[in-house]
């Protein structure tokens, strides 16, 4: 048997990756299963229950059109417990029959600069799982799980094995290897460097299913329509989309035969899913927070934050992906317009809380690539700019202290933050920020821009809401 060992085991994971080897499963093919555990003491509950469970679980999905389907999930074989020593990641990771480690952690889980160095400046937690790697001791952070599995593998002589990352950061598979290099390169350990270059290969993916934090409702619908009481169920839309480059270098499942698009290259697919996708996502979430929605659907339904939407995807995104000299093989129009029927999915009850987090990453990856493309080029880049103004005034709502719920961003540096929306001039201190904007920081086209839009955010909060924000 051959083995998929995946480090975290999210809502995500469960109701994406896993899914597509339940399927293959399905069809007599199970020389393939899945291991998988956590790196951090999060989702003890979860685990275990799906401990209890075998590692089975019931996954909800519900179509646009409110159809409800329910399937008991059954691929995970071994679900491992949390220690801090990660013995048992490190157990299953150095056997030979783990032939793929693939791992889902958020966009702000690996540490990248604007030029994909290991920003050990701004994190604590990355030097200290540097230091404890140093000392050969695992740590909480990707890179120092990874290490010290690969480590033991290494001495375990159990052969090559791919790394396969499962999350939203564009060029994933290239982006978090040199991220793991750079660790180990710091930690001194050549050898083991030298062994991850001859034994390893990283491919790039994208993956797609919108899937909320499970909430108590689901678990009762799913008892309601299955009979059975399972605390680790989840909810996911009907939507399911992987495509990766095929690039394994210890043999792969036969994904393609239950719809993975195994590809030579993941570029257009990736750039299109950031930008029309996850970009759009987050601003429907900025938006419906400021005017005080709690869901991603009500802001997708009203009109005006639909057009913000539309517009930005439509005025600066599609012209950059879509050029006479490097044509993109999808239809971007027919792209958006999907989206945005799935994020108006009411059935799916997905929170802005959820989608709101992390803007400290989404920002230079998913939102300031389009800026910089329509600034080389010399064109308007009023649509895109709505973005960021939009987190801006969301993150005034925040110094504030009024949003609503707890706002989570691993990339953030809340002093930082808080100094912005403090500055005589908001907008300014924002735009000049590098680890938003890179080489951009600071650029008047790029300020002009979020100024203009930052005045449109306030009519549009004061019309929604009848008050208008102090600073925007």
């Amino acid at each position: 048997m051959n083995v998929m060992l995946h480090l975290g085991l999210g809502s995500f994971h469960r109701a994406h990756q896993a899914v597509y080897l339940h399927e293959l499963q399905k069809t007599g093919d199970r020389s393939w299963t899945l291991a998988g555990g956590n790196i951090r003491p999060d989702m003890a509950d979860t685990i275990a229950a799906l401990q209890v469970q075998g590692g089975a679980y019931t996954l909800e999905t519900i179509s646009p059109a409110g159809e409800h389907h329910y399937e008991r999930i059954t691929s995970i074989s071994k679900v491992i417990p949390f220690t801090p020593d990660l013995a048992g990641l490190i157990e299953q990771g150095a056997s030979r029959e783990t032939q793929i480690i693939s791992f889902t952690v958020t966009e702000a889980g690996y540490y990248l600069d604007a030029k994909n160095r290991l920003d050990l400046d701004t994190f604590a937690d990355l030097r200290a799982d540097l230091e404890a790697a140093r000392a050969g001791q695992p740590g909480a952070t990707i890179y120092g799980a990874l290490t010290a599995i690969l480590q033991a593998r290494r001495a375990a002589e159990a052969g090559a094995v791919t790394l396969l990352n499962c999350d939203n950061l564009r060029h994933n598979g290239d982006r978090s290897r040199s991220g793991l290099l750079q660790f180990i390169e710091l930690t001194g350990d050549t050898e083991l460097l030298a062994w991850i270059q001859t034994n390893t290969t990283s491919p790039n993916a994208m993956v797609d299913r919108i899937t909320p934090r499970p909430t108590p409702d689901v678990r009762e619908r799913v008892k309601a329509a299955t009979g059975a009481d399972d605390p680790a169920a989840l909810m996911g839309e009907s939507f399911i989309q992987w495509v990766i480059e095929d690039n394994f270098i210890a043999g792969r499942p036969a994904w393609e035969t239950v719809g993975v698009e195994m590809v030579k290259s993941v570029d257009a697919f990736e750039e299109a899913k950031i930008r029309l996708l996850n970009a759009t996502h987050s601003c429907i979430a900025w938006a419906g927070t400021l005017i005080n929605y709690q869901y991603i659907h009500e802001g997708t339904q009203n009109p005006v934050i639909r057009r913000l939407a539309y517009d930005y995807v439509t005025d600066d995104v599609i012209p950059v992906l879509d050029t006479p000299e490097n044509p993109c093989p999808l239809n971007l129009a027919k792209y958006r317009d999907t989206v945005l029927d799935r994020f108006a999915n009411a059935a799916i009850q997905d929170t802005n809380q959820r989608v709101a987090m992390d803007g400290f990453s989404k920002m230079p990856g998913f939102i300031a690539p389009t800026i910089r493309q329509r600034l080389a080029r010399k064109e308007s880049i009023d649509s895109v700019a709505m973005l960021p103004a939009l987190f801006l005034a969301y993150l005034q709502r925040w110094h504030a202290g009024k949003i609503h719920y707890t706002y989570q961003d691993q990339a953030m540096d809340p002093a930082v933050a808080h100094a912005m929306c403090e500055a005589a001039d908001p907008v300014a201190a924002f735009c000049a920020d590098t680890l938003l904007w890179g080489e951009m920081a600071g650029d008047p086209r790029l300020v002009e821009g979020v100024r203009r839009a930052s005045e449109r955010v306030v009519r549009f909060i004061t019309a929604h809401t009848g008050v208008r924000p102090e600073r925007a």
